[in-house]
């Protein structure tokens, strides 16, 4: 993606570099590293102060902040999971292994990208990432937990802060690019880094075999903790250890970061062996349909249709029972919606309804696809009860609010997408549906002002020039004012990354 300046706006006192035009890429996620890469020699705007804090001891502080510019970074190049169905899902397993653990020194934050790779791994200040294709290839909770601990465990002992403290680093900049290079890489990654200053630094920033066993035990520690069944940590790196792969990847991204696994799953065991007063190593019955669910809406929605339909076969025919019978129906409505057949969807989601009518997310997902296809009457039924069911489903009161849109209950939607806003404050999708109510309610400024924020949380720079430019033209008020320095702070953590 290019981007650069062309033009400086001035409003008042402010100052605001708008994007000029560029021709847009889609960005994939393995090529994510050689796109940054390639910024590690332009100067980041950090002040000396910063500069020679970065140089010598890598203080907590220092972690957080790179972590928190990691996370920015990723941001605005990568395509994240915006369901709070699935992203609390995932919090609530780093929220269980975190209560587990000493205190931190800072609170871990989770995001989960939106691509196939069999990958997860976590930076220095806490933030955590995870693939939706982890998610697709383990077999219960238990087993995502247990990389989810490994992964914790790295940056609770440390391992990539001592070793960014030992390289001298002092761009902020170029340790955001050694993380990238370190786990976003694959092959495209690799490449960019070779012959080039960032190679041996990247390199630096490999797990060594002490880091993995330490990372290994520590993790298992939370993990016993936490009262997951014990053998899940083990049966994780199995999975990973498989020949042959179904999410569109020849090898786990996983095992190019941390390699050996087939003699840490041998320590794993026997230190499960030599354990005393495991619980049983049986999953929860609550806690693995709970699982079910979310990795079924995930693969339905973020899965290839010939790799995702089979998997949903096998939950109708296996011996898994009702509950994966059912949202095999539900997994196979989002599927069969993706690809617009449209009488297998209705047939399926039908199914699903008929079989979990009290699962808000069967529910939910039965009425967004209602309301796409114009029978709002049966939408609202299914989505009012899923709001009833779930008072937190935002994005059943998203599309609820479309609906309420569609009908000219302008002031209703308005409400109910200022709500999900609240908790969903990153959806393209949400701040330029709000946009349009809030142009036919003559709120101009607000109006291009989420518009601007919908180009912006697309990555799209290409739109924000005009839309910035005229809501700057609209604000009248010192709220207005405000409201346009906050957007210009926000733009310029992403802009930083998109050169």
């Amino acid at each position: 993606m290019g981007f650069g300046i062309n033009s400086i706006y001035d409003h008042g006192s402010r100052r605001f570099s708008g994007p000029r035009s560029a021709a847009r890429k889609t960005i994939a996620l393995l090529a994510a590293a050689s796109v940054l890469l390639t910024a590690l020699f332009t100067p980041l705007l950090i002040s000396r102060q910063t500069e020679a804090a970065l140089f010598g001891e890598f203080t907590i502080a220092d972690e957080a902040k790179l972590g928190r510019e990691f996370d920015i970074m990723v941001r605005s190049r990568l395509p994240l999971v915006q369901d709070p169905e699935i992203i609390d899902y995932v919090d609530g397993m780093v929220q269980r292994l975190s209560n587990s653990m000493p205190p931190q020194p800072f609170p871990f934050q989770v995001s989960v990208i939106r691509h196939n790779a069999v990958n997860a791994f976590a930076v220095p200040g806490g933030y955590i990432f995870i693939h939706t294709g982890l998610i697709t290839a383990m077999n219960d909770e238990a087993e995502v937990a247990g990389v989810l601990a490994h992964e914790m465990a790295h940056v609770t002992q440390r391992h990539i802060a001592r070793r960014i403290e030992a390289s001298q680093t002092v761009s902020l900049l170029s340790m955001v690019g050694m993380l990238a290079g370190a786990f976003l890489g694959g092959e495209a990654g690799g490449a960019a880094i070779i012959g080039t200053a960032a190679a041996g630094q990247a390199a630096m920033l490999n797990y060594s075999r002490a880091d993995e066993s330490e990372a290994d035990q520590v993790g298992m520690n939370f993990f016993l903790a936490a009262g997951y069944r014990p053998g899940g940590m083990m049966d994780a790196f199995k999975v990973l250890q498989r020949p042959q792969w179904h999410t569109g990847s020849e090898f786990p991204e996983y095992l190019s970061t941390h390699p050996a696994i087939a003699n840490r799953i041998t320590e794993i065991s026997g230190r499960l062996r030599a354990g005393k007063n495991l619980r049983p190593d049986k999953n929860n019955p609550t806690e693995h349909e709970e699982f079910l669910r979310i990795q079924t809406l995930v693969r339905g929605r973020y899965t290839d249709f010939e790799l995702a339909m089979p998997k949903f076969d096998e939950l109708l025919t296996g011996k898994e029972g009702k509950t994966a019978q059912c949202l095999a129906n539900l997994g196979m409505g989002i599927a069969y919606e993706r690809r617009n057949q449209v009488k297998n969807a209705a047939t399926a989601y039908g199914k699903a309804v008929s079989c979990r009518p009290d699962d808000s997310i069967v529910v939910r997902e039965a009425g967004r696809f209602h309301f796409l296809m114009g029978d709002k009457n049966t939408a609202a039924t299914l989505l009012t009860r899923a709001i009833r069911l779930n008072p937190h489903d935002y994005m059943a009161m998203f599309h609820y609010a479309r609906l309420l849109e569609s009908g000219g209950e302008l002031t209703k939607a308005g409400e109910y997408y200022r709500t999900v806003l609240r908790y969903v404050p990153e959806d393209a999708e949400v701040h330029s549906n709000y946009a349009m109510v809030l142009g036919k309610n003559q709120q101009l400024f607000q109006a291009h002002l989420h518009l601007a924020y919908s180009a912006l949380y697309e990555n799209n720079p290409r739109k924000i020039q005009p839309l910035y430019e005229k809501a700057a033209q609209l604000a009248k008020t010192e709220a207005d004012k405000a409201d346009l320095e906050i957007f210009e702070q926000k733009f310029k953590e992403r802009s930083a990354y998109w050169k």
